[in-house]
């Protein structure tokens, strides 16, 4: 009897280490995984045991009951992140536990570029597909309430370049270039200049879209600033083509004509209109408003495109007049604002 019992229970034994032996096999097995990877994508309150289901079912793992029995023993089915994972080859059971536990997910990047409008920024979000599009074009809801505080939304938003994971939304990304924004603007107003023509942040950041879209060549930024500075604290009109063409909106052609710059009904025509536009006209990066804040000093009150992207500054309007034949009459195409006295 006692013979047959130790039998009994060395086979036991015997089929316990068996077990253990190819349980620890089946958790040191890498998943079957391609050298390019394994995309893996969590959505919000998905649990362990779908995720390991999800892993049979696309033939990674063919013992999805050991990953939701490890991950209830250790507590981390309570501890997986949301996102989108690549998952490398060689990867483990557990490697795969603590990875998604890690939050390291997959993440892109979109970027908005300096000197474009909200409208444009908004099209490049839509263009993302791996962004969730939630926004319904410059008049949704949430961005009105969100720039509430102020004249309009354009402008408001920083130009950088923006990462994102799975999940997030165009809303998500625009609010953080929102804020981006208003962190730069002031810590830029802090340092500003004295005796500059703005009353608030706001109208500088006016100044500094208009600067950002007149600049061709990043050096000129502060001498442009300067210009319009100047015109500015002697009561002159700006007259900048940009303002112009972004009053215009969609009714712009290509073509900006002299009815264009006598139009008194175009709010952004500062062939007409003193001062400031009433808001800014696209999104300055961080380098255009430092110049509006940090104007170059001198005496010019004028420039003119040169079809190069620079531009020849002038001090009177004789050699303005000048600088124009030289370099606008033959080739009027090229034109992008030459400030004149009107």
């Amino acid at each position: 009897m006692l013979k047959r019992l130790l039998i009994v229970c060395l086979l036991f034994a015997a089929c316990a280490a068996l077990v253990a032996w190819q349980i620890k096999t089946y958790w040191e097995q890498p998943l079957e995984i391609p050298s390019a990877g394994y995309a893996l994508e969590i959505a919000p309150g998905q649990t362990l045991k779908s995720v390991a289901s999800q892993l049979e079912q696309d033939g990674v793992y063919a013992h999805p009951w050991l990953i939701r029995l490890y991950g209830r023993y250790s507590g981390l089915d309570q501890s997986i992140k949301r996102g989108e994972y690549l998952v490398p080859a060689g990867t483990t059971p557990l490697s795969l536990l603590l990875l998604l536990e890690s939050g390291k997910v997959v993440s892109y990047q979109v970027t908005l570029p300096e000197g474009i409008t909200l409208g444009r920024a908004l099209e490049i979000l839509q263009a993302q597909a791996s962004l969730l599009h939630e926004l319904d074009g410059v008049l949704d809801h949430r961005i009105a309430k969100l720039t509430a505080a102020f004249p309009g939304s354009e402008g408001l938003f920083f130009p950088d370049s923006y990462r994102y994971e799975k999940g997030d939304s165009d809303w998500d990304v625009l609010q953080r270039a929102y804020r981006a924004m208003q962190d730069v603007l002031a810590s830029e107003w802090q340092g500003r200049e004295e005796n500059l023509p703005y009353q608030s942040p706001y109208e500088a950041l006016v100044m500094a879209s208009i600067v950002e879209r007149e600049t061709g060549v990043a050096h000129e930024r502060g001498e442009i600033a300067g210009v319009f500075v100047r015109r500015l604290n002697k009561n002159m009109r700006l007259q900048t083509d940009p303002t112009v063409i972004y009053g215009l909106g969609s009714d712009y052609s290509g073509n900006l004509r002299r009815v264009h710059l006598r139009d008194d009904s175009n709010p952004y025509n500062t062939y007409r209109h003193k001062g400031l536009p009433p808001t800014p006209i696209a999104l300055p990066g961080r380098e255009a408003i430092h110049a509006a804040l940090h104007p170059l000093a001198g005496k010019t009150l004028y420039f003119v495109a040169r079809g190069d992207g620079s531009h020849y500054f002038s001090e009177t309007l004789a050699e303005h007049q000048q600088a124009v034949r030289k370099y606008q009459l033959n080739r009027r195409s090229d034109y992008r604002s030459s400030p004149g006295k009107r």
